[in-house]
């Protein structure tokens, strides 16, 4: 069975992840890439690098927030925020980890500029999200993708031994359509204009 979508909404199912045992510790894969901790993030400089990365995947969730709700909650003591850098020190990836609710660690996002995907540096970035999410206290991490996100997504969270545990249906107004997103971006999920 079909459901409608209103003209100027998008729909993605979501597809939720765990990880309830500590992997055994592998050696991280060789990048030149490095991970700096940003302890009090700046709402601009956040909202830039989450543009940079989740743009070209529609994440604007971020991005609606007034700098107060930002801040209270990327500032927060029990949530980390990572930058990748590359050799020249741009940020050009992102890590963020929420370990607000006690006994797990939610990788809340995760990923890098398109231009790096499907080399390796995924590998990598997880490897060090799973060294700095298993702390002593953690008993389960998790992850959540959706059918918005690049295509391989789900599949690289299950090869990292990620479980799925959970799928839902979200909808939302097109964050290109109401000015959060350019118009632009994402140009591989079709834009459909109510006005047009």
């Amino acid at each position: 069975m079909l459901t409608p979508i209103q003209r100027g909404e998008l729909a993605a199912v979501v597809t939720s992840l765990e990880m309830r045992d500590r992997p055994r510790p592998r050696p991280l894969p060789a990048s030149p890439l490095r991970l700096t901790h940003w302890p009090e993030p700046n709402a601009d400089a956040y909202r830039i690098l989450f543009r940079r990365v989740g743009a070209p995947w529609l994440w604007f969730s971020r991005l609606t927030l007034e700098d107060g709700e930002l801040e209270a909650i990327i500032r927060d003591p029990a949530v980390e925020v990572h930058a990748v850098l590359d050799r020249a020190g741009i940020e050009i990836g992102m890590l963020e980890l929420d370990f607000r609710q006690a006994g797990m660690c939610e990788i809340a996002f995760f990923g890098v500029v398109p231009e790096l995907t499907g080399k390796g540096h995924g590998g990598w970035l997880m490897g060090q999200a799973l060294a700095l999410g298993w702390r002593k206290e953690v008993a389960r991490m998790w992850v959540h993708t959706c059918t918005l996100d690049h295509p391989r997504a789900l599949d690289f969270y299950r090869r990292q031994g990620f479980v799925p545990f959970a799928r839902a249906i979200e909808t939302f107004a097109d964050p290109r359509l109401i000015g959060i997103l350019p118009r632009d971006a994402a140009p591989h999920i079709p834009l459909l204009d109510p006005s047009s």
